[in-house]
């Protein structure tokens, strides 16, 4: 199939990777050139400009970090839509708020042109190995249609229809304010737990294996336990999903206490100039807070 893929970053270099192994022929854009040059080495085209992307593509994907950029790429005057050929599939991975991948995926119907929403979760290790899980919101024809490319990306049986454009990026939403509001509650019970005399390996090995256990916790092991922050999931990616999600609580006047508090923690953490590290850097901010580190034994 003729795919294009816009957006490069630390996964969308995976996710056009994976479609590239899996047969597809792959036009790839970023604005970086040698990010585009690093997919044209491994068998993909090279786009001059964002709306060569889509000659003759069948589906193209976006992978963007936000709302901004997924409107601009979409909906701009020279964007992807006023380019795609009718019938075309349009898919963006990226995380964004409904009202974007609505308005998207509304413009796209006014322009004969199809579009589904279907952000991704698994971290950059989930994308260089092509099992993320997806969230897909669109028409049940749609997703069957896109289920092919998808599942050169995503775990096929991880791959979901959550309902209508929009409904994969409520999804997600939920997901990650979960994700992200778990890291600063992990950060504070270790920090207790530490702080009253239990070291932090044992606490990540009883957890793990108790109630208590969530995936989250369970990449503390290789990130805070080892003062290792690179990220698979970065911070300010993190804040930005926590602060999307309590936007559209307050739309819909659903209370968020306690997620709420979570938001402002991360954006103190993000003051601390840590936005490009692991979003698990909460840590750092906790063990400041708390006199303590969080550190397990380095072997394990």
């Amino acid at each position: 199939m003729n795919v294009g893929f816009v957006g490069l970053g630390r996964m969308g270099m995976h996710m056009a990777r994976n479609l590239v192994q899996s047969g597809h022929r792959v036009t790839v854009y970023d604005v970086r050139p040698e990010a585009v040059e690093v997919l044209v080495e491994l068998g993909a085209v090279a786009a001059v400009e964002l709306a060569s992307v889509t000659a003759g593509a069948e589906f193209v994907f976006t992978s963007l970090p936000g709302p901004s950029e997924v409107t601009s790429v979409w909906l701009g005057d020279d964007g992807l839509l006023a380019h795609l050929e009718t019938g075309a599939l349009g898919i963006d991975l990226s995380t964004v708020g409904p009202d974007t991948a609505i308005a998207i995926g509304e413009e796209a119907r006014s322009r004969e042109v199809r579009f589904v929403d279907a952000p991704v979760s698994g971290g950059v290790g989930g994308a260089e190995a092509g099992t993320l899980s997806m969230m897909v919101g669109g028409s049940e024809d749609d997703f069957v249609d896109a289920l092919p490319v998808l599942s050169a990306i995503g775990d096929s049986q991880k791959i979901y229809r959550c309902g209508d454009v929009g409904a994969g990026s409520i999804t997600k939403l939920v997901n990650n304010l979960i994700s992200m509001t778990n890291n600063v509650v992990i950060a504070e019970a270790f920090s207790m737990g530490v702080k009253a005399g239990v070291d932090a390996q044992t606490l990540m090995d009883v957890v793990s294996v108790s109630s208590g256990n969530s995936t989250t916790l369970s990449q503390w092991r290789n990130s805070v336990l080892k003062r290792d922050f690179s990220p698979g999931f970065m911070l300010a990616l993190g804040h930005k999903d926590a602060r999307l999600a309590i936007e559209l609580a307050e739309q819909l006047g659903v209370p968020m206490p306690v997620t709420s508090v979570a938001k402002d923690r991360l954006a103190a953490a993000l003051d601390e100039g840590w936005g490009a590290e692991a979003a698990s850097v909460i840590a750092r901010l906790q063990e400041r807070d708390a006199g303590v580190v969080i550190e397990g034994d380095s072997n394990q």
